[in-house]
């Protein structure tokens, strides 16, 4: 049993590995604004310094916020647990 775990292990970051590759990434431009706007924004940046890009108006992140947070403790929590089984044996 004891070799499946290593195996079983390696499995699964695989297959996470895998399925973060589909997480599409976030673009702070439209693909379908035109060269004209582009070079508008570029003048604009230029003349003004670095600014952060428009997101909108009114997102909330808090969900976000409490699930990474709750993933976390749970990661930290099967750490601690393996760590304290392992010193058991």
């Amino acid at each position: 049993m004891s070799v499946r775990r290593p195996l079983l292990t390696a499995v699964a970051a695989g297959i996470l590995l895998c399925a973060m590759w589909f997480v599409p990434s976030a673009n702070a431009t439209s693909e379908q604004s035109t060269d004209k706007q582009q070079s508008a924004a570029a003048d604009q940046e230029s003349s003004a310094g670095l600014t952060l890009a428009e997101t909108g108006a009114g997102v909330d992140t808090t969900p976000y916020l409490i699930a990474g947070t709750a993933f976390v403790c749970v990661g930290a929590a099967f750490v601690a647990h393996s760590r304290r089984g392992a010193s058991a044996l």
